[in-house]
């Protein structure tokens, strides 16, 4: 998006709770960040990370609590002006890629482009992307015709191409190698310096987690953060 009035991207969570029936998944959480900040989430399995990346990423509403991102509070968007908000200030990266078999690389990254109108054309930056995260010699390639590790790569670039505000990661790396999940983990450090955005990974790779500034961790839906001194 990159149009916030004050240069400064905001995140603010206050007072957050969500039930499903009656088990409650997420309760009273608080938290407050802002500019370039990363920022990993982890606990066990059940804990609500992915409940939390979803009310952040507009997917899901919260039952109790507040979510405000540049000073807006995007649930009291319409459902259509909710839909363009998210489209322009949040991307997504998912632990499967969820890239559409029947095109190839390039329209895969420019998917997201064509839910509403785009001024300028964003080609060129869909081909800019695709030659950072090092995949310029497969734009044309379908989904079916790449590694693990290049269909991440893809969703990255289609994650970036409307230059969000908040960049949102649930388990990038959990489907792959050892030795992918460290390029992917590099490539995504080096593009959230070069895009300045704020970025949140929800991942159960602890050695992973203290790469980040933040480390927010989740237990029995409650949350703890620390900074973390190596990052």
């Amino acid at each position: 998006m990159r149009q916030s009035l004050t240069g400064t991207f905001s995140l603010k969570v206050s007072n957050l709770s969500k039930d499903f029936g009656t088990v409650q998944v997420l309760r009273d959480i608080s938290f407050d960040f802002t500019d370039d900040v990363s920022v990993a989430i982890t606990g066990p399995s059940g804990s609500g990370k992915s409940t939390l990346l979803h009310i952040i990423g507009t997917l899901e509403k919260p039952s109790n609590g507040q979510v405000r991102i540049n000073n807006t509070d995007p649930f009291a968007l319409s459902e259509p002006e909710l839909a363009r908000y998210r489209n322009s200030v949040i991307g997504f990266v998912f632990q499967d890629h969820h890239l559409l078999p029947q095109y190839s690389v390039l329209e895969n990254v420019l998917v997201p482009t064509l839910a509403f109108k785009q001024e300028p054309d964003a080609t060129e930056r869909a081909h800019e992307l695709l030659d950072r995260v090092g995949l310029t010699d497969r734009i044309w390639h379908r989904p079916a015709e790449l590694s693990g590790g290049e269909r991440q790569r893809v969703a990255i670039a289609r994650a970036l191409i409307n230059q969000p505000d908040i960049l949102l990661c649930d388990e990038p790396t959990g489907n792959l190698d050892t030795a992918t999940t460290e390029t992917i983990a590099n490539l995504l450090f080096e593009l959230h310096q070069a895009e300045k955005n704020i970025l949140i990974v929800v991942t159960h790779n602890l050695t992973l987690a203290l790469r980040f500034q933040e480390h927010l961790q989740l237990v029995e839906g409650r949350c703890s953060i620390e900074g973390n001194s190596e990052s």
